[in-house]
């Protein structure tokens, strides 16, 4: 029988920062009538009009998503008469993904005029329309916090690190830059969007042989 080879298991985590270049809108319509027809016929109104808008700003048809489409009674309760239709509740999302940012105030404020008193901003979120370039850069940082690690542990056990034996990245997302949600659009014009900065991080798992 031979010994098994010692080792050590370390854990690094880094992350990588950059400007973003992707802000993903959630812009809802809701519309409240008196009958589901005039309901369902003004929230489409209001839709392709902010549809429409979009497409002017020069949002391609694959960035624009319909998330939701819901046509439901609104009821009320009423003594001796239970419950009763007090109207009709139309209501639809779109996820939209804007990619110049430096237009971004102007689209959203275009886009609440389109839709009017009917519109709902629901948030908005930064990110990389190619991650892939910041996630390396976090996956470097996590790899070089482990090995700064595994080393230390080794000197301080009168060891070298040898070969390694494993390796397994754990985690590794965006980190999303959240607004409030805005229930009404209220002086849309008068907002400003800043992308700052958005963040990658990522965590691995490193097995390494520990030698005499």
């Amino acid at each position: 029988m031979t010994d098994s080879p010692r080792t050590i298991s370390v854990t690094g985590s880094g992350s990588a920062e950059a400007e973003p270049d992707l802000l993903t809108l959630s812009i809802g319509v809701e519309c409240r009538r008196e009958n589901v027809g005039a309901a369902y016929g003004d929230a489409g109104g209001a839709s392709a009009a902010i549809t429409a808008v979009l497409r002017e700003h020069g949002i391609q048809d694959r960035d624009i998503t319909t998330s939701g489409l819901n046509v439901r009674a609104e009821l009320n309760w009423q003594e001796g008469r239970g419950q009763t239709v007090s109207g009709y509740l139309a209501s639809s999302m779109l996820s939209v993904r804007i990619r110049e940012l430096a237009a971004s105030s102007e689209i959203i404020a275009a886009a609440v005029a389109a839709g009017g008193d009917d519109v709902r901003l629901n948030g908005l979120e930064f990110g990389f329309a190619d991650p892939a370039a910041v996630a390396a850069r976090a996956r470097e940082a996590a790899w070089a916090d482990a090995l700064v690690t595994a080393g230390h542990f080794a000197s301080l056990a009168g060891a070298e690190l040898g070969k390694v034996v494993s390796l397994a990245q754990l985690s590794g997302f965006p980190a999303p830059i959240p607004v409030a949600r805005m229930q009404r659009a209220v002086a849309v014009e008068s907002l400003t969007v800043e992308a700052g900065e958005s963040s990658v991080s990522a965590t691995v798992g490193v097995v390494w042989e520990l030698l005499d």
